[in-house]
């Protein structure tokens, strides 16, 4: 099958600093891909310039493929890609509906579209239905986003993109500062995305979450793609050597299978 989503030496400059230097990736129909490296490796300066948010130096993107250029985030969200990145973008004074239909609110037109009105029903209706796809509880959808938890609050972001007919789900350290108890929970919405045929790129400095999630991982160092590892055919140890390079792995007296060239991926 074609992949989903295709990046091609995609590349990225700020000044002098080369943030991504010629990455390559592949993301399929239900798939979830861990994307994982070092603070300053590249990782979100990648998912920005899928989102839409950075416009790459070099390189092409393909989704579905069709080669992509997008201008704004809005632009790929509108293709499909939905990011969520670690502030949720929720508006904390609003209800569960309220939040799913942020900006594209469902509303009553009367005397020929001169007045209107929100349609509260429909989008709490609208916003039961999909929480229940997913298999998520929340026990009241008229409470405010301030009141749920952290893990409940990641997950009316993932149902609004996925009510939202999201394509690609990009999470950005999505169990970041959450409790055990919700950090299976988030896992647990990932792996139902999966199921459904949603592939997912998670980002994670949590290598026992990518691990428990992550069919593939992707391994950044220094803006270079360093490393692709099958999940079940690897361990977090091996995952680390790459993160770390090989003149590290040299002193240890262990070179991992995984390590490939630091040249420029083609």
């Amino acid at each position: 099958m074609e992949p989903l989503l295709r990046t091609v030496n995609l590349t990225k400059r700020f000044g002098g600093l080369v943030a991504v230097d010629n990455v390559s990736m592949d993301v399929g129909v239900g798939e979830v891909v861990g994307l994982v490296g070092d603070n300053g490796a590249g990782k979100s300066t990648l998912i920005k310039m899928i989102a839409g948010v950075y416009h790459p130096d070099g390189g092409e993107i393909y989704f579905k493929n069709e080669k992509v250029l997008f201008s704004t985030p809005r632009e790929a969200r509108d293709a499909g890609i939905e990011t969520i990145y670690q502030d949720l973008a929720l508006a904390e004074n609003l209800d569960v509906g309220s939040n799913i239909f942020l900006g594209r609110e469902v509303k009553n037109n009367y005397f020929g579209g001169l007045i209107h009105t929100l349609n509260r029903r429909k989008m709490q209706d609208e916003s039961a239905g999909i929480l229940s796809k997913l298999d998520i509880i929340i026990p009241s959808l008229k409470q405010q986003i301030r009141n749920l938890s952290g893990g409940q609050r990641q997950a009316v972001a993932i149902a609004r993109s996925i009510y939202w007919n999201a394509q690609l789900m990009i999470m950005d350290e999505p169990t970041a500062a959450l409790g055990v108890a919700e950090q299976h929970k988030v896992l647990n919405l990932v792996r139902t995305l999966r199921d459904q045929g949603v592939p997912v790129i998670i980002i994670s400095h949590n290598m026992q979450d990518v691990f428990a999630v992550a069919d593939r991982i992707v391994i950044l160092r220094r803006g270079k793609k360093v490393g692709e590892l099958i999940a079940a055919d690897t361990t977090p140890d091996e995952v680390v050597r790459v993160m770390v390079g090989a003149e590290a792995v040299h002193e240890m007296g262990v070179i991992p299978k995984a390590i490939e060239s630091e040249s420029p991926v083609n």
